[in-house]
């Protein structure tokens, strides 16, 4: 059993056929910790209003997360764009988990970082939602046919392979567009006085310095089943896992 001082997961879009809760539960197994924070679009309310999919599997996921704030890790969950319904709520608390616009971590090491979902930085996102809706509907269709492509690669027994993700490094203005983004949120952690930012949104998984802030995003749980951890020392890693 792995113990870490802060776990950050983000986007695991339960309400979604994507969504590998699967992955999630095994992950959760693996590790006790202090703090755990969910970075926003854990439930994908987007696809819920278009029509309602709950396995149980995505239960057990809340249901886990629920346990884990009982017994005693403190639970911080921030909303993001697709679970935007939960920001009516502002600052609450129920079954034991805080939910909060964003918030200050202060590390181990003492160092402080904002953790935010991220979409409020997202130009396509705050001015022109419809687009962002439509960007949301491709992305759904680019992971069904990854699905059936990846069928046919596992029996051929060759690795899996994400349509979005070689899109995100390969097409220059996926890469502009991630480039940009990670600056935006580092000149903004900058300028509210933080050494780094947590964040989450574009499910491209990172560590990275950027004019002397860290840069860490989560990544996802549809494609690359990726992770932040604080480890007891105070440094922060990102996990990518695949059972």
């Amino acid at each position: 059993m792995n113990k870490y001082k802060t776990v950050f997961i983000s986007d695991i879009h339960l309400g979604t056929k994507m969504s590998q809760a699967n992955q999630v539960l095994e992950f959760i197994k693996t590790f006790e910790c202090e703090k755990l924070y969910l970075v926003g679009d854990i439930i994908d309310g987007w696809a819920l209003y278009k029509s309602f999919y709950w396995p149980q599997t995505h239960n057990d996921v809340i249901q886990k997360l629920m346990r884990m704030a009982r017994k005693g890790t403190e639970v911080i969950y921030i909303p993001g764009n697709h679970d935007e319904f939960l920001r009516s709520f502002g600052d609450h608390e129920f079954g034991n988990i805080k939910l909060i616009d964003k918030d200050y971590h202060i590390g181990v090491d003492g160092k402080k970082y904002l953790v935010i979902h991220g979409d409020q930085f997202d130009v396509v996102i705050e001015h022109a939602k419809w687009l962002s809706h439509f960007g949301s509907w491709a992305y759904d269709v680019s992971i069904v046919i990854n699905v059936f492509i990846n069928r046919i690669r596992n029996k051929l027994k060759f690795k899996p392979w994400s349509i979005s993700s070689w899109l995100k490094y390969k097409v220059k203005k996926a890469v502009n567009f991630i480039g940009d983004y990670e600056k935006t949120l580092c000149n903004y952690a900058k300028s509210v006085g933080c050494d780094g930012i947590v964040c989450g949104h574009i499910h491209h998984p990172n560590r990275r310095d950027i004019m002397g802030v860290t840069y860490l995003n989560c990544g996802d749980w549809v494609e690359t089943c990726s992770a932040i951890v604080e480890h007891m020392d105070g440094t922060m890693e990102v996990i990518l896992w695949k059972k």
